[in-house]
């Protein structure tokens, strides 16, 4: 596949309507439940948690209600981390590591750290296994004034009250086999641009922020990953999808200019994980437990 002549919608060199995006939509068909995977987890939480809703995702006769938790007896003086995951819905780890993460070890950090856990935030896309929501938008380059995506819009809400108290925030995502089979493609055929193949990273890696880099924070994960799974090694361009290496396991992006979620919290640290679900070094249970060791790696970072 080299060009956007050979996805199955729009015309090379013409960006999609409403037609060839109705047409995706119809593609999409639902494959799992919010309700059964999500809503439940967070429910049998509700004891020990503030599980609350912050708003919701409604296309046409669904509603999906948008779910936070946030640490017990919120103390001023404490720093905060954010914590989120499924703000690209087929990226399954990320949604299951930040329930994992609420159930087994968010507890022993009481009293040291407040934390806002948002473990899905594009549940139609998570119910579909689907990068895009609704509206063929990709959340994550969406988090800015006037968002198109109602995703990214809510989550931008929930925050903007507590911007200036976030230490750290940690974004929980996979980079999938898919990405260079199906998103990739779709993302230069709605665009009416010549796709152009890349190499998927064999490993765990990190995004942090160009404009605010935080070498020693992107280590300490890396360094806490590597007892659970491997780390992605340089490509063949001795970088990982298109961008130089600022560090074993490490590239950078200017979070805000692009739109994406771990821009939008305000913290000093601020990092994006990438887990690989399709090595053949990795099964599924690692890449939830990376993600999970990438968050209290995260937090244990801003308690020394």
């Amino acid at each position: 596949m080299t060009d956007s002549h050979f996805y199955a919608i729009g015309r090379p060199g013409q960006p999609w309507g409403a037609v060839e995006r109705a047409q995706w939509r119809a593609r999409q068909l639902r494959q799992r439940s919010y309700a059964d995977d999500v809503l439940s987890a967070l429910e049998r939480l509700r004891e020990r948690f503030d599980v609350t809703p912050y708003g919701n995702v409604v296309y046409g006769d669904a509603r999906f209600p948008l779910m936070a938790v946030r640490s017990r007896n919120w103390q001023a003086d404490l720093p905060c981390v954010l914590v989120t995951g499924g703000v690209h819905g087929y990226e399954t780890s990320g949604v299951h590591g930040a329930l994992r993460f609420l159930d087994a070890h968010a507890e022993g950090y009481a009293g040291l750290v407040n934390l806002l856990v948002v473990p899905c935030v594009s549940p139609w896309a998570y119910e579909r296994v689907q990068r895009w929501n609704f509206d063929a938008l990709d959340p994550n380059r969406s988090f800015r004034a006037d968002s198109p995506a109602q995703e990214s819009a809510a989550l931008m809400r929930l925050v903007a009250p507590l911007r200036a108290q976030f230490a750290a925030h940690i974004d929980l995502h996979e980079t999938t086999d898919s990405d260079e089979s199906e998103y990739r493609p779709a993302v230069a055929a709605r665009d009416g641009q010549a796709f152009v193949p890349c190499t998927i990273p064999d490993g765990f890696y990190l995004v942090d922020d160009s404009r605010n880099p935080q070498p020693a924070f992107q280590q300490a994960i890396i360094d806490a990953v590597q007892r659970v799974t491997h780390i992605a090694p340089a490509d063949a361009q001795g970088g990982i999808i298109g961008s130089a290496l600022v560090a074993r396991g490490v590239i950078a992006y200017e979070m805000q200019a692009l739109g994406l979620c771990a821009s939008i919290s305000g913290a000093r640290y601020t990092s994006t994980t990438e887990v690989y679900p399709d090595s053949p070094r990795a099964t599924p249970e690692q890449c939830i437990a990376a993600q999970v060791v990438a968050v209290c790696a995260a937090v244990e970072f801003v308690l020394r």
